[in-house]
């Protein structure tokens, strides 16, 4: 019996080191620190203390179709990430809406309140007054929806659902400032995509920032060296397209002409953009692009691309997807070369 015992626990042991690495890999599966792939597709990452939190889209198989479901992860080192259950698991917030979806779900940690704040798109069709679904209309339903926890990991309670003042809204992203003050960016099919003040409890959208006149999804910005750089995503649905970037020495502009952040045959490598992370280390301060390569048919099969990002002096390039390593307390990072060099950031 001791032996059994002895064994399972070796087995176990083994698995969770199996599922250790110090390389981020782009495109292949990532393993959790229990072996499964992750699953928290079109998220964003924040950090608190010494530990980052990802939050994403749960795409496991065989899922309760009743539900849309909101993953959460943990890591000290950006690397190694460790599932720490489904922070959210929302049923149909208005009994008006079919064929609905939940996406794009991004995290902010209110400081002075100590609770965690959730954004997610909804979207969907909605019944008509005949109780008839005009399922020929695409989305129409186009809102945000806000959930909140005193845990990182949750369970989140789901509060609302709303258009940012006023304004449709599809795909979002987060953006936290170097002062704290925290930012939605949200597609506004008609008019672009907005970036906009939350309110001091980050629990309403307070002020339009600014509209930048370009019709892109994906929506992601960071401040570096004095400059903001926003990127986003052309309108194709699941298919690649060439990302691209522009600048601004404020977020109300006016923003620079949009350029590509890498070669446009490529179409971003076959990913979309999520998120622009920035990590401040003792030594350097990196900007990792983080992108989805969705797998519409297989979505629980779809992979990250994150990539340490050449930038400065209003330029941004994503380079070519090589497996590379970051230290987090230095913020440096090592990418691998064809020929089993590296070159050091």
């Amino acid at each position: 019996m001791k032996k059994i015992i002895w064994l399972i626990i070796l087995l176990c042991s083994t698995k969770y080191l199996w599922a250790q690495t110090d390389t981020i890999k782009p495109s292949a599966i990532w393993p959790d620190t229990h072996g499964g792939h992750i699953q928290a597709h079109g998220g964003g990452v924040i950090k608190v203390k010494d530990t980052y939190l990802w939050y994403g889209e749960q795409r496991t198989r065989d899922l309760d179709t009743a539900y849309r479901y909101v993953s959460c992860y943990a890591s000290k080192n950006l690397v190694n990430w460790t599932f720490k259950g489904n922070a959210l698991i929302l049923t149909r917030p208005d009994q008006n809406l079919r064929n609905w979806v939940l996406e794009r779900p991004k995290v902010f940690y209110n400081k002075k309140n100590k609770q965690y704040v959730m954004y997610m798109h909804i979207d969907g069709q909605m019944v008509d007054a005949n109780g008839q679904v005009n399922t020929a209309s695409g989305y129409s339903y186009a809102r945000v929806g806000v959930a909140v926890s005193n845990r990182a990991e949750g369970p989140f309670k789901f509060i609302r659902t709303f258009r940012p003042l006023g304004y449709q809204s599809r795909d979002i992203g987060q953006f936290i400032d170097d002062d704290g003050s925290a930012y939605l960016i949200f597609e506004d099919r008609p008019n672009g995509f907005h970036i906009a003040r939350l309110s001091d409890d980050y629990l309403d959208v307070e002020k339009d920032v600014c509209l930048i006149p370009e019709h892109m999804e994906g929506g992601a910005i960071v401040h570096y060296k004095g400059l903001y750089y926003c990127i986003g995503s052309l309108l194709t649905g699941w298919t690649p397209n060439p990302n691209k970037y522009a600048t601004a020495i404020s977020l109300a502009g006016p923003w620079s002409d949009f350029k590509d952040i890498a070669p446009p045959e490529q179409r971003t490598y076959g990913s979309q953009s999520t998120m622009l992370l920035k990590v401040e280390g003792a030594k350097q301060t990196t900007i990792i692009y983080m992108g989805d390569i969705w797998k519409p048919s297989a979505q629980w099969d779809s992979r990250y691309l994150w990539m340490p990002l050449h930038i400065g002096d209003g330029q941004l390039a994503l380079p070519q997807p090589r497996p590379w390593t970051i230290n987090v307390k230095t913020g440096q990072t090592n990418t691998s070369q064809p020929a089993g060099n590296t070159i050091q950031h």
